[in-house]
C-alpha cells in the first residue's frame, strides 16, 4: 500500500466513527428546516423539488399527470391490433397533461418517424468501443456523442430569450426519443447477434419498430411498449430523474443531461435491481431443483431466508404502501401470455406468500413487490437473456419522462440546483457534541 493510500485509511478510519454517532445519537437534530439524519442520508424524503410530470403516490403508485397506471393504460389510443398504447401517445400525456385523440397520436408517432434517422458516426463510435463493453456504458457513449446535433446549443449561442428555451430543448428531445430505441437495438444486435443488424421499420410505432430491430417477433412488441410506460417516470428524486433533472439546470443539452441520466441508472441501487432479482429466482430454482414449490414450501424457503438475515429481494419500497402498480401490470401480461413459465410459477408463489410473511416479520415498511420483482422474468422468456442488457431497456423508458421533466424546466425557467453543504465539524456543533 502506497504512504498516500495508508495515510487516507487511516484518516477514513478515524472519521467513520464521526458520522456513525452523529446519524445514531443525533439523526432527529435539526438543521434548518431538515434534520441531520436527512443531511447525511442522501436527503431522503426532503421535499425540495418540484415536478408536475409524475406523483408517487404512497397508496394508488406512480400517477402519471394525475393518471394511475391503470387508468393510462386503459386511456390510451392502442397501437391497432395489440393490447398496449402507443409509446408516442404516452409522451404527449407526459407533456401537456391531456389525454390525446387517435389523429394527435398520429400526428405525433409521424412526428417521431420523420426524425428517427440515426447518425451514421453514431454507430462507428460503438464499433470502435471493445466488444466486453457494458451495454449502458455503449448507450451512454452513444447520446453524448450525438450532443453536435444540438438544436438548443446552436440557438443559444446565436442569443435567444430564455423564455424560449424550451423551444429548442423541445426539439432536441423529440430527435433523441425517437433514435433512442435503434440506438439500443443496435447496440443488442451488435454486442451479442455477431453485428447481425436489423434495419429499422418507417411503418412501425415506437414499440414495434424496436421490436422489430430486436428480432423478437409478437407480442415483445406489446411488452416494449408496456416496459418503456410503466418506466419512464418515478417523481424527479430517484437517481436517473434527479441526474438527468441536475445536469439540465446548468443549460446543459438534452444529449448532455440524457447520457448523465443513463450513467445514473447504470448504478447497482437504481436500475441494476431487475437483473438481480431475476438472478436471485433463478438461484432459488436451482437450490430447488427446479421443482415448482407448493405455498407452504415456499413459505418456509422464505421464513429460513429471512432468519438468516438475508432479504428477499423486489420486495419492498421507499414510499409504497401497496403492491406496486408497476408490478400489477406486468403480472397481468404474465398471466394472460406466460402463465406456465417456470420462472413465472416462481415469481408468483412468492408473491402468494412473501407479504404475509414480511408483515408477520414487522421489519419491512412495505411487504408488497415493486416493479423490479417482475420486470426481468418477461424479458428471459421472450429470449432476452443478457442481463447486462435490461438496464438499457430501462434507459429508453426512463429518457420520456426526463425529457418531459427538461423541457418544462427550461418553459418554467427553473435555475441552476446548488443546494449548500456543511462540514462534519458544522454538524457535530449543531448537535451540540463537544470534542
Amino acid at each position: 500500500m502506497s504512504n498516500l493510500k495508508a495515510k487516507l485509511l487511516e484518516k477514513i478510519e478515524g472519521w467513520r466513527p464521526r458520522t456513525t454517532r452523529l446519524l445514531k445519537e443525533y439523526g432527529n437534530v435539526k438543521v434548518g428546516e431538515v434534520n441531520i439524519t436527512q443531511v447525511i442520508g442522501g436527503m431522503r424524503g426532503v421535499k425540495c423539488l418540484t415536478t408536475d410530470i409524475s406523483y408517487l403516490d404512497p397508496f394508488e403508485g406512480i400517477r402519471f399527470r394525475g393518471y394511475t397506471i391503470p387508468e393510462t393504460l386503459e386511456k390510451l389510443p392502442k397501437v391497432p391490433g395489440s393490447e398496449m398504447p402507443y409509446v408516442e401517445g404516452f409522451f404527449y400525456l407526459l407533456l401537456t397533461g391531456e389525454m390525446p385523440t387517435v389523429e394527435e397520436v398520429d400526428a405525433v408517432a409521424e412526428e417521431f418517424n420523420k426524425r428517427k434517422i440515426v447518425p451514421d458516426y453514431v454507430f462507428d463510435v460503438l464499433k470502435a468501443m471493445p466488444k466486453d463493453s457494458h451495454p449502458m456504458a455503449m448507450f451512454s457513449a452513444a447520446i453524448v456523442a450525438m450532443q453536435k446535433e444540438s438544436v438548443f446549443v446552436q440557438k443559444y449561442n446565436e442569443g435567444m430569450n430564455k423564455m424560449d428555451y424550451w423551444d429548442p430543448t423541445f426539439e432536441d428531445a423529440l430527435n433523441l426519443l425517437a433514435r433512442l430505441p435503434q440506438i439500443a437495438a443496435f447496440i443488442y444486435r451488435w454486442k451479442y447477434k455477431d453485428g447481425d443488424i436489423i434495419a429499422p421499420d418507417p411503418k412501425l410505432d415506437m414499440g414495434g419498430n424496436f421490436a422489430h430491430m430486436m428480432g423478437i417477433d409478437k407480442p415483445y412488441d406489446d411488452v416494449a411498449r408496456l416496459y418503456f410506460l410503466l418506466h419512464s417516470d418515478h417523481e424527479s428524486g430517484n437517481v436517473s430523474a434527479h441526474t438527468g433533472h441536475l445536469v439540465g439546470s446548468a443549460l446543459s443539452d438534452v444529449y448532455y443531461s440524457i447520457s448523465a441520466m443513463i450513467n445514473g441508472l447504470a448504478g447497482p441501487l437504481h436500475g441494476l435491481a431487475n437483473q438481480e432479482v431475476l438472478r436471485w429466482i433463478q438461484g432459488v430454482m436451482d437450490g430447488m431443483g427446479g421443482k415448482i414449490p407448493t405455498e407452504e414450501e415456499m413459505k418456509k424457503f422464505v421464513w429460513d431466508t429471512l432468519n438468516s438475515g438475508q432479504v428477499i429481494p423486489g420486495f419492498g419500497h421507499a414510499v409504497l404502501r401497496k403492491t406496486d402498480p408497476r408490478y400489477q401490470a406486468q403480472r397481468d401480461f404474465c398471466l394472460k401470455h406466460l402463465p406456465d413459465d417456470p420462472i413465472f410459477k416462481y415469481v408468483d408463489v412468492l408473491y402468494k406468500v412473501t407479504p404475509p410473511i414480511l408483515e408477520e416479520q414487522g421489519k419491512a415498511k412495505n411487504p408488497w413487490p415493486n416493479v423490479d420483482a417482475q420486470s426481468g422474468v418477461i424479458q428471459w422468456y421472450y429470449g432476452l437473456r443478457e442481463y447486462d442488457y435490461y438496464t438499457v431497456l430501462f434507459g429508453v423508458g426512463r429518457a420520456l419522462g426526463v425529457c418531459a421533466n427538461i423541457i418544462w424546466d427550461r418553459a418554467l425557467g427553473y435555475p441552476i440546483e446548488r443546494p449548500k453543504s456543511l462540514t462534519t465539524a458544522m454538524l457535530e456543533e449543531i448537535a451540540g457534541i463537544k470534542e
